[in-house]
Order: structure tokens, then C-alpha cells, then sequence
């Protein structure tokens, strides 16, 4: 249903509005239950993974294009737009020129992730950008699913979708209720847990892996930009492991250590015998 919309203040484009003012973004996202994908590929990928669509905001340049995946939902409105309505409402510059609000879902829960082999386990990483890198990287490298404190930034927030190419609606993942028994929880659940830090008995990462086996449970845990994994997570590991540095430089930005470590730590990159 193609609607053409001149007005930026058009109270149909409501969903669309600041997106880049994150306060407002996470009540209106939260009360409403939607998020918005930004850019063909990643609406794209949202529709295959199974969401339902509200709406489309596109620039007339991108109708053909997703011809498909519109006649999918004929009674979900069109509002087809030009760069420069897009962009007030907005706030910035859609270059991609191809928006769509989608229903939001929680899929899985913790119980369902920590059914899986392996783990990435996020805690209080706020930074949505590092969110969504983490969890591409996760998917790409083959692991299983996600675990989220509750501090952490969203998943489905435009800019950790982007940042993941979509790989948030592919990857399972979860949030944490209780931050503090995180250790113990996946623990108990049978993981080896595994926790990213510079602390003096950590193990390179590399040795980690020699001593592992492509069966074993690792839930890899990570820590904020900043300060790294608090001492509890730290603390009810079962291991502490570093990335080995030089020049100086003591650490890497968190995606790329995540990338790292899950591609050392995959199931396809370990090689050693379990020492039990």
C-alpha cells in the first residue's frame, strides 16, 4: 500500500522519528514493541528471519528493489518519501534511503541459550555499535548464541542491527534477570566459562585453546570498553584468558578482541585433548 508523504510532521511517520536521540528511541521501541532496520539488505534479512512488518519509509529510488519483500505484505503501509522529508524526520541523513519499522519479539529465552555449545556472554557493554560487532562476529565464527546482562545495549536498536548486518536476527540471544549469578548459572549449566581479562594468571588464549576440545562448552565472557569484566564475572570464572599484545598497547577494542577469541575458541579452531 504506497502512500507518498510530504510532510515531515505526518503523524503516520511516528515510528521514524529522531532515531538517533537513544533515550527517546528506547521508550518510544519499548512502548510501542517495534525497532527499525535501516538499509535494503538489513530489512531484507529482518523479513526472512520471520518479523513482522509495521511499515516501510522508503525513497522512491528503492521501490523495484524490494518489490518482493513489499508484495509480501500488500496491507502494510508504503510511505514513500524524498531524502530531504526522510532525513527531518529522522534527524540524519538516511543515505541508504530505506527504512522499515518491525514488530519486536523476544525469541529465545535463557533457559533455550543455555541449551546451546557456545556462548558469547555480554556484560554491561552499553555501546551498541560493539553490541552488534560482537554478535556478527559471533555468528560468523560459528558460535550458538548470546547472553546478556541486563545493563547491556539492545540488540534490535537500529545501530547495533546495522553494525551486524542483520546477524541479530540469526543469532539467538537472551537477556539476563539475575547480573550477579551469571558465573554460576552457566556454571552449573555445564560451561567451561571463560573470561576476557588482563589479569596476571590469564591464560593466552592460544593455550586455552590447545587444551580444549571441539565438544567442550565455552561461554566467553566480556566485559565494558572501559574497566573489562567486574570482579564477579571475573572471579566466578572458571578461567581467566588474555589476547597477547605488544607495543605497548594493553588491550583491543572489545569487538575485535571478541573476533579473536571466538575464532581461536570455536569448535573448528580448537585442536587439543581435554585434560580430564
Amino acid at each position: 500500500m504506497k502512500l507518498v508523504v510530504t510532510d515531515s510532521d505526518d503523524p503516520r511517520l511516528a515510528d521514524y522519528v529522531r532515531l538517533r536521540e537513544v533515550s527517546l528511541r528506547r521508550h518510544l521501541e519499548a512502548e510501542q514493541g517495534l525497532f527499525i532496520a535501516e538499509g535494503a539488505k538489513v530489512i531484507r534479512r529482518a523479513i526472512e528471519a520471520g518479523y513482522r512488518p509495521r511499515s516501510f519509509l522508503l525513497a522512491a529510488r528503492w521501490l523495484d528493489g524490494l518489490y518482493d519483500v513489499l508484495t509480501r505484505w500488500p496491507a502494510v503501509p508504503v510511505y514513500v518519501v524524498t531524502e530531504d522529508v526522510a532525513e527531518q524526520v529522522t534527524g540524519f541523513h538516511v543515505h541508504r534511503g530505506a527504512l522499515a519499522s518491525l514488530q519486536r519479539e523476544q525469541r529465545h529465552s535463557v533457559e533455550a541459550i543455555l541449551a546451546l555449545q557456545r556462548l558469547v556472554v555480554l556484560e554491561d557493554i552499553v555501546d551498541h555499535t560493539n553490541v552488534g560487532a560482537i554478535m556478527r562476529n559471533a555468528a560468523g565464527l560459528g558460535w550458538d548464541g548470546a547472553l546478556l546482562s541486563p545493563r547491556a545495549a539492545d540488540p534490535l536498536y537500529r545501530r547495533s542491527i546495522k553494525v551486524s548486518m542483520g546477524a541479530v536476527f540469526s543469532l539467538p540471544w537472551a537477556r539476563l534477570e539475575d547480573w550477579g549469578a551469571a558465573p554460576q548459572l552457566l556454571r552449573a549449566a555445564g560451561f567451561l566459562t571463560v573470561a576476557l581479562s588482563l589479569a596476571p594468571d590469564a591464560v593466552e588464549v592460544r593455550q586455552l585453546a590447545s587444551s580444549i576440545t571441539p565438544q567442550t562448552r565455552i561461554a566467553l565472557m566480556f566485559g565494558t570498553e572501559g574497566s573489562g569484566l567486574s570482579k564477579r564475572w571475573s572471579d566466578g570464572a572458571t578461567v581467566r584468558s588474555r589476547i597477547p599484545m605488544s607495543a605497548g598497547i594493553d588491550s583491543l577494542n572489545v569487538a575485535a578482541a571478541a573476533a579473536i577469541a571466538c575464532y581461536s575458541l570455536s569448535s573448528r579452531g580448537v585442536t587439543g585433548q581435554s585434560s580430564g
